[in-house]
Formats: C-alpha cells, sequence, structure tokens
C-alpha cells in the first residue's frame, strides 16, 4: 500500500519534471527541422539525450549502457530492440549512438508539443492502414540510405507477458533482407519497474534501468526473412534468460 501511494505520488513529480523540461527542449528541437540531415537528426538527438539525462536524474533513476562499442564508425544499423514500458521510446533514440529514427505509432504524435518532439524522432506509422505500413517501409529504407540507424520494435507492442519476449514481426527482418544493413540487437531491462503502464495507471518508481547493445549479426546469402527473424529472437531471448537469471542469483 506504501509502495503504491509514494509511486503515485512519484509519478506526479515525474510529469511535472516531464513537461517542465520538455518546454525547455521544445524550441531547440523544433529548430533542428531546418538542418539538413543526416545533422539535424544527429543535432536533435544530443538534445533529445542531455533532457533525458536530466528527467533521469531527477526522477531518481540511473541508466546503464553496455556495447556501444558494438557501433562501429561510418555504418549504419537496423536497431532492433525489446518494449515493455512507455519508458523503452525516450531510452532508444536519445542513447542509440549516431543519428537515428524509431518506427512509431501515429497516434503518439497528435500529443499537444510531445507529438513535435516525437514526429522529430519518428518515422510514423497507422497501423490500421495498409497503405501507411506500405509507405512506412520506404519512408525506412530512405533513412538508412542516408546514413541513419534505424530502431524497430519487432514485438510489435509493449510485452505483457511474463516471458522475456514476445514473438517477433518481419518488418525489420525484410529491412535487413532489402537493404542488406546489419542488425544491432538492443535490450532493455526494469523499464517495466520504472513505468508499469496499464498494470499500473499513472505509477512511477525509481530504478536502476539497463540498456545492452549486442554484436551486430550481418546479413547472409541464403538468409531468409523468417531464418534471420528466429536467429535474432534466439539471441535475444537467451540473453535475456541469461541476465535475469543472473540478476536472481545476485539478489538472494
Amino acid at each position: 500500500m506504501i509502495k503504491n501511494i509514494f509511486g503515485r505520488i512519484w509519478a506526479t513529480w515525474g510529469a511535472i519534471v516531464f513537461i517542465s523540461t520538455l518546454l525547455i527542449a521544445i524550441i531547440p528541437i523544433w529548430l533542428t527541422n531546418y538542418i539538413k540531415e543526416p545533422g539535424g537528426t544527429e543535432i536533435f538527438r544530443r538534445i533529445s539525450k542531455l533532457w533525458m539525462q536530466v528527467f533521469i536524474f531527477l526522477i531518481g533513476c540511473r541508466l546503464i549502457i553496455k556495447g556501444k562499442e558494438n557501433f562501429i564508425k561510418g555504418q549504419n544499423y537496423i536497431v532492433v530492440s525489446n518494449h515493455n514500458s512507455y519508458m523503452d521510446v525516450p531510452l532508444t533514440t536519445p542513447f542509440i549512438p549516431g543519428p537515428n529514427k524509431t518506427i512509431a505509432k501515429a497516434e503518439l504524435a497528435k500529443v499537444p508539443l510531445f507529438g513535435t518532439i516525437y514526429k522529430r524522432g519518428s518515422i510514423l506509422v497507422d497501423r490500421k492502414s495498409e497503405r501507411s505500413r506500405k509507405e512506412s517501409f520506404g519512408k525506412m529504407k530512405a533513412v538508412l540510405g542516408a546514413g541513419m540507424h534505424m530502431c524497430i520494435y519487432p514485438e510489435g507492442t509493449r510485452n505483457r507477458t511474463n516471458e522475456p519476449l514476445k514473438s517477433f514481426h518481419d518488418g525489420a527482418f525484410k529491412l535487413a533482407i532489402d537493404t542488406g544493413k546489419p542488425i544491432i540487437p538492443v535490450l532493455l531491462f526494469n523499464t517495466k519497474k520504472v513505468l508499469p503502464g496499464s498494470s499500473k495507471p499513472f505509477y512511477l518508481w525509481p530504478a536502476k534501468m539497463e540498456m545492452h547493445f549486442l554484436p551486430a549479426v550481418h546479413v547472409q546469402p541464403g538468409d531468409s526473412v523468417i531464418s534471420l527473424r528466429e536467429n535474432i529472437f534466439q539471441i535475444m531471448y537467451s540473453f535475456s534468460e541469461a541476465k535475469i537469471g543472473k540478476t536472481i542469483i545476485n539478489s538472494k
């Protein structure tokens, strides 16, 4: 009971901090629309990173990042991430090394003020529209063609199960096959503890979050969308199981 009360009080503080810092960040972020790409997106990312570093600190959280050395200078990647919480998107875009965009739901772009920032870092897709899904695929190719990373959540929606991952959709892996771009898996841990979402509405809890970039997986001759999807799923699932098991052992 006490934890639930504190979590809701802390959520109020988090909302105040988020809105206050958003109002400071929004003008310089908006101005990046007028900078030639990919420079504009990289400056947007750096501003967003500073914003999120301040926000994370003020809500009493920590973020540990491992594996940035897996990004090779001059190479861009398709970054595939697990998705457990609304906290995931504010981490991936700012903390992926280098300019990047994220595939994201079009509905959230309608949120006042926040939508301006959300649109700046995203390729928007209306999941109910076949035309929108096809157009978003072409836009993702254009992002990669411009030398930027493309971040995709292959689970499609947040994982509300007790499993480390939900089954993957094909989009990220079709993109890799079509473009030949290598895939970097990234796994986020404890974001659901910080922001549980629908299971605990309006609840925020300070915790240590982790972001692990795994070694790049290159598309090989003979790879299919299905074989690549299953390979990446197994890599991410095995890492998650090992990480969760180690955490349980260390907590005993």
